[in-house]
């Protein structure tokens, strides 16, 4: 399909989001006409107020006809007005409706979609992204419609007037087409470029704040800025493009527009030298003519809005074609025993030729806690994030109570696992809300209070004046790391799933906070599926059986105690973690 083509089709699935607003864009298209139709009276009511007035100076009209053109502005104004809101409405209503469908499709996309496209790209995507969709959809083609209805009003005057002077001056529309279409296929290729580039820009930054106390304490600041510079220069580079397109298609436009009017002037004067039109009638075909010049101006101008809006469409689509989850599970699911087995797993990142799992087999039973130890890229996450089908084994299988994972639906796997990650993510609002999360909404006071309590989180949450309502600021801000990580076993303990995944749930905490922690894990614990990356001696030592990975492999598997007697990789790593300890 041809870059056109492929724009028209984008276009007109774009405007699929219009559909719901039709009553909205009908009555706009309306007060557009009327708006048309009265700016052409206008035109066409200058040649009896030249004749009249000046010419023939009829006292009674020349009173009547000032009277006309006031009522024709005030009509246009209310025309105006109906269009402006109901387009404005239709135009932010579609902005809002692709935001929610965009961001409830990345919600359903793979974990991996998260680790290929940073979260800065993806907030492009809802922000300035929907906001030029929603301007092609709906403002770019207000705009055109206005311009051509106006264009459309002028012309008709001017052929009611002097059709023979129309014709003559209508030669200039064929080269003002191709100057609009080459406008139109720049505009379409710098677009693209701009709308990546604005996402990189805001990548970039993002980094830089993120870890502005990383690039302050490694002296950083010069070389990030640099970097961001250099995109920021790049940005300016392409829209340095776009304004020298507008301005160049500007002034052929207007260039045009002056030898049509001399056009005009010529044929006009030939015309009223032979008695066929006269000193009104060329001062209406003047007004048109200067009417359609700055119509042509604007439609030339929004082939950028319009442009920008189909790429932005583009990258909008590309998310929203993108494939869900796979969920063709059927079989229901109320609670499950927590039995867990790997069967022969392999999986590998895309694009990798190395397996990031290969072979991996084990059991975890319930009422056992499986430690999962290794070194840093062994693939520990990786295989904890295959249970919730994060990620998806290349071959292999995972079986839940003698099922396997995809025989299940989605929504009732999930519901078996609790979560407590390195990284707390909790939520701007109260601590009832981050630990009554999602399905747990509905929990009773009494039982969350309880699970606060459990995960040794309520004193702390005393303290604040308005205890379970009290606020806890962006991302948890206003708690410590270990306050946060209490919360999470709080919901974790509210969830009461009877599958529990810890990912170094107390690698980041000091001494006190970690013992309060690993309290709260050793009440969640019990009666579960317990699977735990950990670093911390006192966690594996505990585990009824220990994994031991390298490089993807599970290349050792038992108890504390014979792993230690054999001597091999955990004994290595457990001496290494020792001596550290000991130094400490």
């Amino acid at each position: 399909m041809s870059r056109d083509g492929s724009a028209w089709q984008v276009y007109k699935r774009l405007m699929g989001f219009a559909r719901p607003y039709r009553g909205l864009l009908a009555l706009a298209a309306v007060g557009m006409l009327i708006e048309a139709a009265a700016g052409g009276a206008f035109s066409k009511l200058m040649e009896p107020v030249v004749n009249e007035t000046f010419i023939d100076r009829d006292k009674a009209k020349s009173l009547l006809l000032p009277l006309a053109i006031v009522g024709l502005f005030v009509i246009r104004g209310i025309a105006g007005y109906i269009t402006d809101m109901g387009m404005g409405k239709a135009a932010r209503s579609i902005a809002r409706d692709v935001r929610v469908n965009v961001l409830g499709k990345y919600l359903r996309l793979p974990g991996l979609r998260f680790d290929t496209e940073p979260v800065p790209a993806m907030l492009v995507r809802l922000g300035s992204d929907a906001d030029q969709m929603a301007q092609a959809a709906v403002d770019a083609m207000k705009v055109m419609l206005q311009q051509v209805l106006q264009i459309i009003a002028a012309l008709v005057v001017m052929f009611i007037t002097s059709w023979q002077v129309t014709l003559a001056i209508l030669v200039m529309a064929p080269p003002l087409a191709w100057i609009m279409d080459k406008v139109a296929k720049r505009y379409r290729r710098i677009s693209h470029r701009i709308q990546e580039s604005g996402a990189e820009m805001m990548q970039a930054a993002d980094q830089t704040l993120s870890n502005q106390q990383e690039v302050k304490v490694y002296g950083a600041q010069q070389s990030e800025l640099t970097r961001y510079a250099g995109l920021a220069n790049a940005n300016l580079r392409l829209a340095m493009k776009v304004e020298a397109t507008r301005s160049i298609s500007s002034a052929m436009v207007q260039l045009m527009g002056s030898v049509g009017l001399a056009l005009l002037l010529f044929f006009a004067g030939r015309e009223a030298m032979a008695g066929r039109l006269t000193a009104g009638g060329f001062v209406t075909l003047m007004i048109s003519m200067m009417a359609i010049i700055p119509a042509l101006k604007q439609l030339t101008n929004v082939q950028n809005m319009l442009q920008r809006g189909v790429a932005s469409a583009q990258r909008l689509f590309s998310v929203l074609d993108a494939e869900d989850e796979r969920d063709g599970g059927s079989r229901a699911l109320e609670r499950s025993k927590g039995l867990l087995e790997f069967r022969d797993i392999t999986t590998r990142y895309p694009g990798q030729s190395r397996p990031a799992l290969e072979g991996i087999s084990f059991t975890a039973r319930p009422g056992t806690v499986t430690a999962i130890v290794g070194r840093s890229g062994s693939g520990k996450s990786t295989l904890i994030k295959l249970i919730p089908r994060f990620y998806e084994a290349e071959s292999g299988q995972i079986l839940l109570d003698g099922h396997p994972l995809q025989d299940y639906r989605l929504a009732d796997l999930r519901r078996q696992i609790a979560l407590v990650g390195q990284q707390v993510m909790l939520f701007d609002g109260t601590v009832a809300a981050n630990v009554a999360y999602g399905e747990l909404q509905g929990a009773e006071a009494t039982a969350m209070e309880e699970a606060v309590r459990g995960a040794n989180a309520m004193e702390f949450v005393q303290e604040m004046p308005e205890r379970m309502q009290a606020p806890i600021g962006n991302k948890g801000g206003r708690l410590s790391g270990g306050q946060r990580q209490r919360l999470a076993i709080a919901r974790a303990m509210l969830k009461d799933a009877p599958i529990l995944i810890l990912d170094e749930a107390t690698a980041a905490l000091d001494n006190e906070s970690e013992r309060l922690v690993q309290n709260a894990l050793q009440k969640l614990m019990p009666d579960r599926t317990t699977l735990v990356i950990a670093h911390r001696l006192s966690t594996i030592e505990h585990a009824d059986q220990v994994l031991v990975l390298d490089q993807g492999r599970l290349v050792e598997q038992g108890t504390h105690a014979e792993l230690l007697a054999r001597g091999g990789l955990y004994a290595h790593l457990h001496q290494m973690q020792f001596r550290e300890g000991e130094a400490g």
